[in-house]
Protein backbone atom coordinates (compact mmCIF):
# COMPACT_ATOMS: atom_id res chain seq x y z
CA UNK A 1 0.00 0.00 0.00
CA UNK A 2 1.18 3.64 -0.43
CA UNK A 3 -0.27 7.18 -1.09
CA UNK A 4 -1.11 5.99 -4.62
CA UNK A 5 -3.61 3.96 -3.39
CA UNK A 6 -5.31 6.26 -1.15
CA UNK A 7 -5.63 8.66 -4.86
CA UNK A 8 -7.33 5.52 -6.58
CA UNK A 9 -9.55 5.40 -4.23
CA UNK A 10 -10.59 9.45 -4.03
CA UNK A 11 -11.13 8.66 -7.54
CA UNK A 12 -7.64 8.88 -9.40
CA UNK A 13 -7.46 10.69 -12.49
CA UNK A 14 -10.93 12.51 -11.70
CA UNK A 15 -11.99 16.19 -11.94
CA UNK A 16 -10.28 17.63 -9.47
CA UNK A 17 -6.89 16.12 -11.38
CA UNK A 18 -8.22 17.56 -14.49
CA UNK A 19 -8.44 21.22 -13.19
CA UNK A 20 -5.67 20.86 -10.96
CA UNK A 21 -3.79 19.91 -13.70
CA UNK A 22 -4.84 22.70 -16.47
CA UNK A 23 -4.56 25.68 -13.96
CA UNK A 24 -1.06 24.26 -13.41
CA UNK A 25 0.39 24.17 -16.28
CA UNK A 26 -1.17 27.03 -17.88
CA UNK A 27 1.83 29.23 -16.63
CA UNK A 28 3.82 26.96 -18.48
CA UNK A 29 2.25 29.26 -21.90
CA UNK A 30 4.37 32.05 -19.85
CA UNK A 31 7.49 30.93 -18.62
CA UNK A 32 9.06 30.35 -22.72
CA UNK A 33 8.17 33.95 -22.38
CA UNK A 34 10.69 34.63 -19.26
CA UNK A 35 13.35 31.97 -20.80
CA UNK A 36 13.57 33.97 -24.13
CA UNK A 37 12.63 37.25 -23.32
CA UNK A 38 15.82 38.79 -24.20
CA UNK A 39 15.91 37.71 -27.77
CA UNK A 40 13.23 40.61 -28.08
CA UNK A 41 13.17 43.19 -25.45
CA UNK A 42 17.17 43.26 -25.77
CA UNK A 43 16.79 42.93 -29.58
CA UNK A 44 19.71 45.04 -31.67
CA UNK A 45 18.09 47.53 -34.26
CA UNK A 46 19.71 48.27 -37.48
CA UNK A 47 22.29 51.41 -36.25
CA UNK A 48 24.51 54.15 -36.96
CA UNK A 49 25.83 56.90 -35.05
CA UNK A 50 24.45 60.10 -35.32
CA UNK A 51 25.47 62.36 -38.32
CA UNK A 52 27.83 65.41 -37.24
CA UNK A 53 25.53 67.68 -38.54
CA UNK A 54 23.65 70.49 -36.84
CA UNK A 55 21.01 70.00 -39.67
CA UNK A 56 18.22 67.31 -40.00
CA UNK A 57 18.50 64.64 -42.48
CA UNK A 58 15.38 65.65 -43.86
CA UNK A 59 16.37 69.22 -44.78
CA UNK A 60 19.49 67.69 -46.29
CA UNK A 61 17.50 65.96 -48.43
CA UNK A 62 15.82 68.21 -49.83
CA UNK A 63 18.58 70.74 -50.01
CA UNK A 64 20.94 68.30 -51.51
CA UNK A 65 18.04 66.24 -53.47
CA UNK A 66 19.21 62.75 -52.57
CA UNK A 67 18.11 59.56 -50.86
CA UNK A 68 18.57 58.81 -47.35
CA UNK A 69 20.90 56.16 -47.58
CA UNK A 70 23.12 57.81 -50.14
CA UNK A 71 23.52 61.21 -47.69
CA UNK A 72 24.40 58.87 -44.81
CA UNK A 73 27.55 58.11 -46.97
CA UNK A 74 28.75 61.71 -46.44
CA UNK A 75 28.50 61.06 -42.47
CA UNK A 76 28.81 57.36 -41.67
CA UNK A 77 31.93 55.61 -43.43
CA UNK A 78 31.31 51.15 -44.64
CA UNK A 79 31.84 48.94 -43.03
CA UNK A 80 34.96 46.21 -43.28
CA UNK A 81 32.15 44.28 -45.59
CA UNK A 82 31.78 47.00 -47.75
CA UNK A 83 27.57 46.60 -48.16
CA UNK A 84 26.67 48.42 -45.01
CA UNK A 85 27.30 51.56 -42.69
CA UNK A 86 29.99 50.79 -40.06
CA UNK A 87 27.63 50.85 -36.78
CA UNK A 88 30.59 52.26 -34.31
CA UNK A 89 32.43 54.68 -36.44
CA UNK A 90 31.28 58.07 -38.30
CA UNK A 91 33.78 60.61 -40.14
CA UNK A 92 34.74 63.43 -38.27
CA UNK A 93 34.04 66.25 -40.59
CA UNK A 94 31.13 65.51 -43.41
CA UNK A 95 32.67 64.31 -46.49
CA UNK A 96 30.17 65.85 -48.72
CA UNK A 97 32.48 65.49 -52.47
CA UNK A 98 30.90 61.75 -51.98
CA UNK A 99 28.14 62.82 -52.80
CA UNK A 100 29.47 63.33 -56.37
CA UNK A 101 32.18 60.64 -57.07
CA UNK A 102 31.33 58.34 -59.86
CA UNK A 103 34.14 56.44 -58.94
CA UNK A 104 35.35 54.34 -56.05
CA UNK A 105 37.64 55.82 -53.97
CA UNK A 106 39.70 54.95 -50.78
CA UNK A 107 38.32 56.27 -47.97
CA UNK A 108 40.43 54.79 -45.29
CA UNK A 109 42.74 57.65 -44.78
CA UNK A 110 39.85 59.73 -43.74
CA UNK A 111 39.72 60.57 -40.17
CA UNK A 112 36.79 58.98 -38.24
CA UNK A 113 35.56 59.06 -34.55
CA UNK A 114 32.86 57.42 -32.28
CA UNK A 115 29.88 57.97 -31.63
CA UNK A 116 30.35 60.71 -29.61
CA UNK A 117 26.65 61.74 -30.34
CA UNK A 118 25.01 58.79 -29.62
CA UNK A 119 22.95 56.50 -32.12
CA UNK A 120 20.19 56.61 -34.69
CA UNK A 121 17.90 53.59 -34.46
CA UNK A 122 15.79 51.71 -36.96
CA UNK A 123 12.50 51.33 -35.80
CA UNK A 124 10.95 48.54 -38.87
CA UNK A 125 11.80 45.65 -36.39
CA UNK A 126 11.76 46.99 -33.11
CA UNK A 127 9.95 50.17 -31.85
CA UNK A 128 12.09 50.52 -28.82
CA UNK A 129 14.65 48.05 -26.97
CA UNK A 130 16.88 48.09 -23.97
CA UNK A 131 19.43 48.60 -26.87
CA UNK A 132 17.97 51.49 -27.74
CA UNK A 133 17.08 53.31 -24.75
CA UNK A 134 20.40 53.04 -22.91
CA UNK A 135 22.67 52.39 -26.22
CA UNK A 136 23.96 48.87 -25.73
CA UNK A 137 25.90 48.58 -28.91
CA UNK A 138 29.48 49.12 -29.58
CA UNK A 139 31.52 49.33 -26.61
CA UNK A 140 28.23 48.55 -24.26
CA UNK A 141 27.28 45.50 -26.88
CA UNK A 142 28.80 42.97 -23.72
CA UNK A 143 25.86 44.43 -21.11
CA UNK A 144 23.30 43.07 -23.43
CA UNK A 145 24.08 39.48 -23.22
CA UNK A 146 24.89 40.32 -19.64
CA UNK A 147 20.63 40.62 -19.21
CA UNK A 148 20.45 36.87 -20.09
CA UNK A 149 22.88 35.76 -17.50
CA UNK A 150 22.12 37.41 -14.68
CA UNK A 151 18.32 36.31 -15.22
CA UNK A 152 19.78 32.91 -15.34
CA UNK A 153 21.71 33.06 -12.36
CA UNK A 154 18.52 34.26 -10.65
CA UNK A 155 17.27 30.77 -12.21
CA UNK A 156 19.97 28.72 -10.80
CA UNK A 157 19.81 30.72 -7.43
CA UNK A 158 15.59 30.07 -6.77
CA UNK A 159 16.13 26.36 -7.49
CA UNK A 160 18.74 26.47 -4.79
CA UNK A 161 16.72 28.42 -2.59
CA UNK A 162 13.29 27.41 -3.36
CA UNK A 163 13.82 24.12 -3.02
CA UNK A 164 14.87 24.09 -0.01
CA UNK A 165 11.42 26.98 1.31
CA UNK A 166 9.40 24.53 -0.73
CA UNK A 167 10.38 21.44 1.64
CA UNK A 168 10.15 23.62 4.64
CA UNK A 169 6.85 25.89 3.97
CA UNK A 170 5.37 23.45 1.77
CA UNK A 171 4.70 23.40 -1.93
CA UNK A 172 1.64 25.21 -2.34
CA UNK A 173 2.79 28.31 0.22
CA UNK A 174 6.42 28.94 -2.04
CA UNK A 175 4.18 28.31 -5.81
CA UNK A 176 1.68 31.31 -4.24
CA UNK A 177 4.85 33.56 -3.53
CA UNK A 178 6.19 33.12 -7.15
CA UNK A 179 3.37 34.09 -8.72
CA UNK A 180 3.08 37.37 -6.98
CA UNK A 181 6.81 37.88 -7.10
CA UNK A 182 7.22 37.04 -10.85
CA UNK A 183 3.80 39.35 -11.27
CA UNK A 184 5.41 42.49 -9.47
CA UNK A 185 8.68 42.30 -10.04
CA UNK A 186 8.33 41.62 -13.33
CA UNK A 187 5.64 44.50 -14.49
CA UNK A 188 8.64 46.09 -12.03
CA UNK A 189 10.76 45.55 -15.00
CA UNK A 190 8.90 47.36 -17.68
CA UNK A 191 9.19 50.50 -15.49
CA UNK A 192 12.71 50.02 -14.99
CA UNK A 193 14.37 53.41 -15.02
CA UNK A 194 17.79 52.51 -15.94
CA UNK A 195 19.85 49.42 -16.55
CA UNK A 196 21.08 48.27 -13.51
CA UNK A 197 17.75 48.47 -11.92
CA UNK A 198 16.17 45.94 -15.03
CA UNK A 199 18.80 43.71 -14.17
CA UNK A 200 18.14 43.51 -10.64
CA UNK A 201 14.24 43.21 -11.28
CA UNK A 202 15.35 39.94 -13.97
CA UNK A 203 17.40 38.25 -11.18
CA UNK A 204 14.83 38.63 -9.25
CA UNK A 205 12.44 37.65 -11.73
CA UNK A 206 14.41 34.22 -12.45
CA UNK A 207 13.93 33.14 -9.15
CA UNK A 208 10.63 33.65 -9.13
CA UNK A 209 10.28 31.34 -12.46
CA UNK A 210 12.34 28.56 -10.70
CA UNK A 211 9.96 28.77 -8.05
CA UNK A 212 6.89 28.00 -10.46
CA UNK A 213 8.76 25.60 -12.61
CA UNK A 214 9.94 23.57 -9.47
CA UNK A 215 6.99 23.93 -7.25
CA UNK A 216 4.26 23.52 -9.90
CA UNK A 217 5.57 20.30 -11.65
CA UNK A 218 6.07 19.01 -7.58
CA UNK A 219 2.71 19.58 -6.78
CA UNK A 220 0.65 18.43 -9.86
CA UNK A 221 2.91 14.99 -9.57
CA UNK A 222 1.99 14.70 -5.80
CA UNK A 223 -1.81 14.33 -6.71
CA UNK A 224 -1.62 12.26 -9.82
CA UNK A 225 -1.73 8.74 -10.11
CA UNK A 226 0.84 6.68 -10.78
CA UNK A 227 0.00 5.77 -13.77
CA UNK A 228 -1.67 8.40 -15.54
CA UNK A 229 1.55 10.71 -14.20
CA UNK A 230 3.67 9.78 -17.59
CA UNK A 231 1.15 11.08 -19.88
CA UNK A 232 0.49 14.36 -17.89
CA UNK A 233 4.02 15.05 -17.96
CA UNK A 234 4.66 14.47 -21.89
CA UNK A 235 1.29 16.87 -22.38
CA UNK A 236 2.68 19.42 -19.76
CA UNK A 237 5.79 19.70 -21.95
CA UNK A 238 3.74 20.65 -24.73
CA UNK A 239 3.10 23.84 -22.88
CA UNK A 240 6.17 25.41 -23.29
CA UNK A 241 7.07 24.34 -26.51
CA UNK A 242 3.46 26.12 -27.37
CA UNK A 243 4.75 29.53 -25.11
CA UNK A 244 7.32 30.28 -27.62
CA UNK A 245 5.20 30.17 -30.46
CA UNK A 246 3.22 32.81 -28.59
CA UNK A 247 6.28 34.92 -27.23
CA UNK A 248 6.80 35.47 -31.10
CA UNK A 249 3.34 36.58 -32.01
CA UNK A 250 3.27 38.97 -28.61
CA UNK A 251 6.51 40.11 -29.95
CA UNK A 252 5.11 40.72 -33.14
CA UNK A 253 2.82 42.75 -32.00
CA UNK A 254 4.10 44.14 -29.41
CA UNK A 255 7.50 46.18 -30.99
CA UNK A 256 8.20 48.10 -27.80
CA UNK A 257 10.47 46.31 -25.01
CA UNK A 258 8.48 48.28 -22.00
CA UNK A 259 5.19 46.81 -23.18
CA UNK A 260 6.21 43.35 -24.28
CA UNK A 261 7.49 43.08 -20.60
CA UNK A 262 4.54 44.00 -18.85
CA UNK A 263 2.09 41.98 -21.22
CA UNK A 264 3.86 38.58 -20.09
CA UNK A 265 4.19 39.01 -16.87
CA UNK A 266 0.60 40.54 -15.93
CA UNK A 267 -1.09 37.44 -15.86
CA UNK A 268 0.45 36.09 -13.46
CA UNK A 269 -2.27 38.19 -10.76
CA UNK A 270 -4.51 36.10 -12.68
CA UNK A 271 -2.34 32.71 -11.53
CA UNK A 272 -1.99 34.20 -8.10
CA UNK A 273 -5.48 34.64 -7.39
CA UNK A 274 -6.89 31.26 -8.28
CA UNK A 275 -3.64 29.54 -7.18
CA UNK A 276 -5.05 29.50 -3.66
CA UNK A 277 -7.65 27.29 -5.04
CA UNK A 278 -4.76 24.12 -5.04
CA UNK A 279 -5.11 21.81 -2.25
CA UNK A 280 -1.35 21.26 -0.39
CA UNK A 281 0.58 18.54 -1.33
CA UNK A 282 -0.79 15.49 0.86
CA UNK A 283 2.34 13.66 1.16
CA UNK A 284 4.32 16.63 2.18
CA UNK A 285 1.71 17.18 4.83
CA UNK A 286 2.24 13.84 6.71
CA UNK A 287 5.86 13.92 6.56
CA UNK A 288 5.78 17.43 8.03
CA UNK A 289 2.82 15.86 10.88
CA UNK A 290 0.08 17.76 9.53
CA UNK A 291 -1.96 14.88 9.30
CA UNK A 292 -5.15 16.19 9.97
CA UNK A 293 -4.62 19.13 7.46
CA UNK A 294 -3.67 16.16 4.68
CA UNK A 295 -6.57 14.01 5.52
CA UNK A 296 -9.01 17.41 4.60
CA UNK A 297 -7.59 17.76 1.69
CA UNK A 298 -7.82 14.06 0.56
CA UNK A 299 -11.64 14.39 1.58
CA UNK A 300 -11.91 17.82 -0.61
CA UNK A 301 -10.42 15.72 -3.51
CA UNK A 302 -12.74 13.21 -3.03
CA UNK A 303 -15.81 15.40 -2.56
CA UNK A 304 -14.73 16.93 -5.77
CA UNK A 305 -14.69 13.79 -7.76
CA UNK A 306 -17.86 12.47 -6.48
CA UNK A 307 -16.56 10.03 -4.03
CA UNK A 308 -18.67 11.35 -1.26
CA UNK A 309 -19.08 7.24 0.40
CA UNK A 310 -14.85 7.17 0.79
CA UNK A 311 -14.90 10.23 3.20
CA UNK A 312 -16.33 8.46 5.49
CA UNK A 313 -13.98 5.21 5.81
CA UNK A 314 -10.84 7.50 4.99
CA UNK A 315 -9.35 8.21 8.86
CA UNK A 316 -6.18 9.28 9.77
CA UNK A 317 -4.93 5.43 10.54
CA UNK A 318 -5.85 4.67 7.48
CA UNK A 319 -3.45 7.65 6.17
CA UNK A 320 -0.73 6.59 8.54
CA UNK A 321 -0.98 3.02 7.30
CA UNK A 322 -0.62 3.81 3.34
CA UNK A 323 2.19 6.00 4.33
CA UNK A 324 3.98 4.47 6.39
CA UNK A 325 6.61 2.69 4.14
CA UNK A 326 6.94 6.79 2.94
CA UNK A 327 7.59 7.82 6.34
CA UNK A 328 9.89 5.59 7.12
CA UNK A 329 12.15 6.27 3.97
CA UNK A 330 12.30 10.17 4.61
CA UNK A 331 14.31 9.57 7.58
CA UNK A 332 17.51 8.17 5.39
CA UNK A 333 19.39 11.13 4.29
CA UNK A 334 21.92 11.24 1.17
CA UNK A 335 23.31 14.34 0.16
CA UNK A 336 25.53 15.39 -2.66
CA UNK A 337 28.54 14.05 -1.45
CA UNK A 338 27.65 10.90 -2.00
CA UNK A 339 27.55 10.84 -6.05
CA UNK A 340 31.66 11.22 -5.42
CA UNK A 341 31.83 8.77 -2.79
CA UNK A 342 32.19 5.80 -4.72
CA UNK A 343 33.86 4.88 -7.83
CA UNK A 344 30.99 3.93 -10.50
CA UNK A 345 28.51 6.91 -9.12
CA UNK A 346 31.68 9.39 -9.21
CA UNK A 347 31.98 8.30 -13.19
CA UNK A 348 28.39 8.65 -14.00
CA UNK A 349 27.97 12.23 -12.08
CA UNK A 350 31.18 13.63 -13.93
CA UNK A 351 29.91 11.98 -17.21
CA UNK A 352 26.61 13.46 -16.41
CA UNK A 353 27.72 16.89 -15.11
CA UNK A 354 29.57 17.39 -18.94
CA UNK A 355 26.12 16.12 -20.87
CA UNK A 356 24.12 18.34 -18.96
CA UNK A 357 25.94 21.62 -19.03
CA UNK A 358 27.01 20.97 -22.62
CA UNK A 359 23.35 20.78 -23.67
CA UNK A 360 22.05 23.16 -21.80
CA UNK A 361 24.91 25.50 -22.95
CA UNK A 362 25.00 24.49 -26.78
CA UNK A 363 20.74 24.67 -26.82
CA UNK A 364 20.69 28.17 -25.21
CA UNK A 365 23.73 29.42 -27.67
CA UNK A 366 21.38 28.68 -31.07
CA UNK A 367 18.44 29.81 -29.04
CA UNK A 368 19.34 33.36 -27.86
CA UNK A 369 21.02 34.69 -31.49
CA UNK A 370 18.46 34.42 -34.02
CA UNK A 371 19.50 37.56 -35.19
CA UNK A 372 22.01 35.99 -36.79
CA UNK A 373 20.22 33.81 -39.13
CA UNK A 374 19.49 37.01 -41.74
CA UNK A 375 15.41 35.72 -41.31
CA UNK A 376 13.33 37.56 -39.15
CA UNK A 377 13.34 37.13 -35.88
CA UNK A 378 9.24 36.99 -35.09
CA UNK A 379 9.36 33.78 -38.03
CA UNK A 380 12.61 32.17 -36.61
CA UNK A 381 11.43 31.86 -32.89
CA UNK A 382 8.27 30.18 -34.23
CA UNK A 383 10.41 27.80 -36.42
CA UNK A 384 12.38 27.26 -33.01
CA UNK A 385 9.09 26.21 -31.33
CA UNK A 386 8.00 24.07 -33.88
CA UNK A 387 10.95 22.05 -34.28
CA UNK A 388 11.12 20.70 -30.95
CA UNK A 389 7.80 18.88 -31.53
CA UNK A 390 9.54 16.13 -34.19
CA UNK A 391 12.66 16.48 -31.65
CA UNK A 392 10.66 15.13 -29.09
CA UNK A 393 9.57 12.16 -31.29
CA UNK A 394 12.65 11.67 -32.37
CA UNK A 395 14.57 11.50 -29.60
CA UNK A 396 11.18 8.93 -28.27
CA UNK A 397 12.12 6.42 -31.20
CA UNK A 398 16.14 6.47 -30.85
CA UNK A 399 15.78 5.58 -27.16
CA UNK A 400 13.56 2.72 -27.73
CA UNK A 401 15.25 1.30 -30.65
CA UNK A 402 19.07 2.41 -30.31
CA UNK A 403 19.38 2.66 -26.50
CA UNK A 404 20.47 4.92 -24.17
CA UNK A 405 24.45 5.65 -24.72
CA UNK A 406 23.88 5.66 -28.46
CA UNK A 407 21.16 8.00 -28.48
CA UNK A 408 23.32 10.48 -26.08
CA UNK A 409 25.83 10.30 -28.06
CA UNK A 410 24.25 11.13 -31.51
CA UNK A 411 22.46 13.60 -30.27
CA UNK A 412 25.15 15.87 -29.06
CA UNK A 413 27.52 14.84 -31.85
CA UNK A 414 25.14 15.72 -34.67
CA UNK A 415 24.31 18.64 -32.79
CA UNK A 416 28.03 19.37 -32.74
CA UNK A 417 28.52 18.59 -36.32
CA UNK A 418 25.83 21.04 -37.47
CA UNK A 419 27.10 23.47 -35.48
CA UNK A 420 30.31 23.23 -37.10
CA UNK A 421 29.10 23.19 -40.33
CA UNK A 422 27.10 26.53 -40.62
CA UNK A 423 30.51 28.48 -39.92
CA UNK A 424 31.38 27.36 -43.24
CA UNK A 425 27.75 28.46 -44.74
CA UNK A 426 28.58 31.61 -46.40
CA UNK A 427 26.08 34.31 -44.76
CA UNK A 428 24.12 35.38 -48.01
CA UNK A 429 22.47 31.44 -48.10
CA UNK A 430 20.40 31.89 -45.39
CA UNK A 431 18.12 29.40 -46.10
CA UNK A 432 20.78 26.48 -45.58
CA UNK A 433 21.85 28.73 -42.22
CA UNK A 434 18.18 28.69 -41.15
CA UNK A 435 17.83 25.04 -42.20
CA UNK A 436 21.12 23.74 -39.82
CA UNK A 437 20.24 26.17 -37.33
CA UNK A 438 16.82 24.17 -37.06
CA UNK A 439 18.58 20.98 -36.99
CA UNK A 440 21.34 21.89 -34.21
CA UNK A 441 18.49 23.01 -32.06
CA UNK A 442 16.65 19.93 -32.90
CA UNK A 443 19.29 17.72 -32.17
CA UNK A 444 19.96 19.31 -28.72
CA UNK A 445 16.09 19.31 -27.83
CA UNK A 446 16.49 15.65 -28.38
CA UNK A 447 19.77 15.66 -26.24
CA UNK A 448 17.42 17.19 -23.45
CA UNK A 449 15.04 14.85 -23.73
CA UNK A 450 17.64 11.62 -23.49
CA UNK A 451 19.86 12.84 -20.46
CA UNK A 452 16.82 13.82 -18.52
CA UNK A 453 15.09 9.86 -18.96
CA UNK A 454 18.96 8.62 -18.57
CA UNK A 455 19.90 10.28 -15.73
CA UNK A 456 16.63 8.90 -13.65
CA UNK A 457 17.91 5.30 -15.12
CA UNK A 458 21.51 5.76 -13.80
CA UNK A 459 20.80 7.12 -10.34
CA UNK A 460 19.94 4.68 -7.64
CA UNK A 461 16.87 5.06 -6.38
CA UNK A 462 18.11 6.27 -2.42
CA UNK A 463 19.78 8.85 -4.44
CA UNK A 464 17.80 9.83 -8.12
CA UNK A 465 16.61 13.03 -6.64
CA UNK A 466 19.52 14.22 -5.26
CA UNK A 467 21.56 13.12 -8.31
CA UNK A 468 18.80 14.82 -10.46
CA UNK A 469 19.26 17.77 -8.99
CA UNK A 470 23.08 18.29 -8.92
CA UNK A 471 23.76 17.46 -12.59
CA UNK A 472 20.66 19.48 -13.76
CA UNK A 473 22.16 22.45 -12.01
CA UNK A 474 25.00 22.26 -14.47
CA UNK A 475 22.61 22.86 -17.12
CA UNK A 476 21.62 26.44 -15.16
CA UNK A 477 25.37 27.24 -15.07
CA UNK A 478 26.07 26.23 -18.77
CA UNK A 479 22.60 28.46 -19.95
CA UNK A 480 24.42 30.92 -17.50
CA UNK A 481 27.81 30.74 -19.88
CA UNK A 482 25.63 30.52 -23.21
CA UNK A 483 24.78 34.04 -23.54
CA UNK A 484 28.55 35.23 -22.53
CA UNK A 485 29.93 33.42 -25.34
CA UNK A 486 28.08 35.50 -27.87
CA UNK A 487 30.64 38.15 -27.20
CA UNK A 488 33.55 36.54 -28.30
CA UNK A 489 31.73 36.90 -32.11
CA UNK A 490 33.79 40.65 -31.73
CA UNK A 491 36.88 38.74 -31.59
CA UNK A 492 36.15 36.29 -34.69
CA UNK A 493 32.40 35.70 -35.89
CA UNK A 494 32.94 32.23 -36.10
CA UNK A 495 34.33 31.82 -32.52
CA UNK A 496 30.64 31.65 -30.80
CA UNK A 497 29.77 28.47 -32.49
CA UNK A 498 33.64 26.91 -32.60
CA UNK A 499 33.20 26.90 -28.59
CA UNK A 500 29.44 25.52 -28.39
CA UNK A 501 30.24 22.64 -30.89
CA UNK A 502 33.19 21.76 -28.87
CA UNK A 503 31.47 21.33 -25.94
CA UNK A 504 29.08 19.26 -27.42
CA UNK A 505 31.57 17.32 -29.36
CA UNK A 506 33.56 16.85 -25.66
CA UNK A 507 30.23 15.96 -23.84
CA UNK A 508 29.35 13.58 -26.41
CA UNK A 509 32.77 11.62 -25.33
CA UNK A 510 32.16 11.98 -21.72
CA UNK A 511 28.52 10.36 -22.73
CA UNK A 512 30.44 7.23 -23.94
CA UNK A 513 31.37 6.04 -21.15
CA UNK A 514 28.04 5.74 -19.44
CA UNK A 515 26.70 2.42 -18.41
CA UNK A 516 23.73 1.41 -21.24
CA UNK A 517 20.25 1.25 -19.03
CA UNK A 518 17.79 -0.02 -21.73
CA UNK A 519 15.94 -2.66 -20.56
CA UNK A 520 18.18 -3.11 -17.56
CA UNK A 521 16.00 -3.16 -14.24
CA UNK A 522 16.72 0.13 -12.03
CA UNK A 523 18.71 0.27 -8.96
CA UNK A 524 17.70 0.65 -5.66
CA UNK A 525 21.01 1.55 -3.79
CA UNK A 526 24.63 2.65 -3.96
CA UNK A 527 25.81 -0.78 -4.07
CA UNK A 528 24.17 -2.31 -6.89
CA UNK A 529 25.49 0.42 -9.13
CA UNK A 530 28.31 -0.65 -7.83
CA UNK A 531 28.61 -4.42 -8.27
CA UNK A 532 26.59 -3.68 -11.31
CA UNK A 533 23.60 -5.44 -10.19
CA UNK A 534 19.67 -4.18 -9.44
CA UNK A 535 17.12 -4.64 -6.67
CA UNK A 536 14.40 -5.01 -8.92
CA UNK A 537 12.64 -7.65 -11.71
CA UNK A 538 13.11 -7.47 -15.37
CA UNK A 539 9.33 -7.23 -15.69
CA UNK A 540 8.69 -4.19 -13.09
CA UNK A 541 11.98 -2.50 -15.28
CA UNK A 542 10.05 -2.55 -18.67
CA UNK A 543 6.98 -1.45 -17.31
CA UNK A 544 8.66 1.61 -15.78
CA UNK A 545 10.85 1.84 -18.78
CA UNK A 546 7.99 2.44 -20.74
CA UNK A 547 6.49 4.76 -18.57
CA UNK A 548 9.21 6.89 -18.45
CA UNK A 549 9.73 6.86 -21.97
CA UNK A 550 6.15 7.90 -22.61
CA UNK A 551 6.50 10.87 -20.00
CA UNK A 552 9.18 13.12 -22.03
CA UNK A 553 10.44 16.16 -20.46
CA UNK A 554 9.94 19.19 -21.87
CA UNK A 555 13.30 19.83 -24.08
CA UNK A 556 14.34 23.69 -23.77
CA UNK A 557 13.93 23.89 -20.17
CA UNK A 558 17.04 22.41 -18.67
CA UNK A 559 15.34 23.70 -15.90
CA UNK A 560 12.18 22.16 -16.76
CA UNK A 561 14.24 18.87 -16.79
CA UNK A 562 15.07 19.61 -13.25
CA UNK A 563 11.66 20.25 -11.54
CA UNK A 564 9.83 17.69 -13.96
CA UNK A 565 12.39 15.51 -12.12
CA UNK A 566 10.36 15.59 -9.34
CA UNK A 567 8.21 13.39 -11.02
CA UNK A 568 10.64 10.45 -10.48
CA UNK A 569 9.47 10.35 -6.89
CA UNK A 570 6.89 8.10 -7.99
CA UNK A 571 10.20 5.42 -8.26
CA UNK A 572 10.72 5.39 -4.57
CA UNK A 573 8.04 7.07 -2.92
CA UNK A 574 10.40 9.20 -1.09
CA UNK A 575 9.74 12.98 -0.29
CA UNK A 576 12.40 15.40 -0.68
CA UNK A 577 13.98 17.63 -2.86
CA UNK A 578 17.41 17.04 -4.65
CA UNK A 579 18.32 20.65 -4.60
CA UNK A 580 17.33 20.56 -0.69
CA UNK A 581 20.34 18.10 -0.68
CA UNK A 582 22.67 20.60 -2.26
Amino acid sequence: MGFTDLLDQVGGFGRYQWIHVTLISLPGLLMASQNLLNNFVSGIPVHHCKPATNQSLQDLRLTYQVDEQQLLKVFIPQDSSGNRLDRCRRYVEPQWHLLHLNSSLNVSELQTEGCVDGWSFDQSEFTATTVSEWDLVCSLRPLKQMIQTIYMGGVLTGAIVYGGLSDRFGRKSVLIWSYLQLAVLGCSSALSPSYTAYCIFRFLSGMAVSGIILNGVSLKVEWIPTKTRTLVGTLSSFFFTFGQMILAGLAYWLRDWRKLQLVVCAPQFLFFAYSWWYAESARWLVLNRRSEEALKGLHRVAQINRKPDIISNLTLEVLHSHMSKEIESSHSSFTAFDLLKTRRIRRISICLIAVWFSTSFAYYGLAMDLQKFGVSIYLMQIIFGAVDIPAKFLALGMLTYLGRRVSQVSCLFLSAVIIFANIFVPTDMQSLRTTLACLGKAFTSASFTTVYLYTGELYPTVIRQTGMGFVSTMARIGSMAAPAVLILDEVLPALPSMVYGGAAVLASGFACFLPETLNKPLPDTIEDVEQNRSGRSSCSQRKEGVALKEGVASSEDWGMALNEGVALKGMNDKEGSGLNAL
